[in-house]
């Protein structure tokens, strides 16, 4: 009697092919023939050499921003209004006062952390308005 090779033929025409009898194969019509992966980050040579995903550079960071944006915000929150004193002062003050005590950390109830979140809020808002418009001057995006 002879060896014959058999076929199992099941849902989707699945096979168990016979090439390598140590590792079967599975071959099915569901799954897709096993390719590398694509990586997303790199340079599609399809789109022109521009990026398809996004860009590298997607921050954009500029020095000019962040030092304007900073002198743009110690300027107003420097002017004294708040009883006399400025915001960077109270803050600035706090800091030293919360310093006397170091080990301790500051209570919830310090004037320490409204001036700490005012005056950050306020920077990061500079800041972000700042990138916003000097990025957008320097490429074009408030052109008609």
């Amino acid at each position: 009697m002879a060896a014959a090779t058999s076929t199992v033929v099941g849902l989707a025409t699945s096979s168990l092919s016979p090439i390598n009898r140590k590792q079967p194969t599975l071959n099915s019509a569901f799954l897709k023939s096993p390719t590398t992966a694509r990586n997303p980050f790199r340079v599609s040579q399809a789109s022109g050499g521009k990026y398809t995903c996004f860009q590298r550079d997607w921050l954009r960071k500029d020095l000019n921003v962040i030092g304007f944006g900073l002198i743009g915000w110690l300027a107003p929150s420097s002017i004294p209004a708040i009883n006399g004193d400025s915001l960077t002062g109270l803050f600035f003050g706090s800091i030293g006062t919360e310093l006397a005590h170091f080990p301790t950390p500051p209570a919830l109830t310090s004037p320490f952390w409204l001036w700490l979140v005012t005056w950050h809020l306020g920077l990061f808002i500079c800041l972000t308005f700042g990138q916003i418009g000097f990025k957008g001057r320097t490429e074009d995006y408030f052109e008609k």
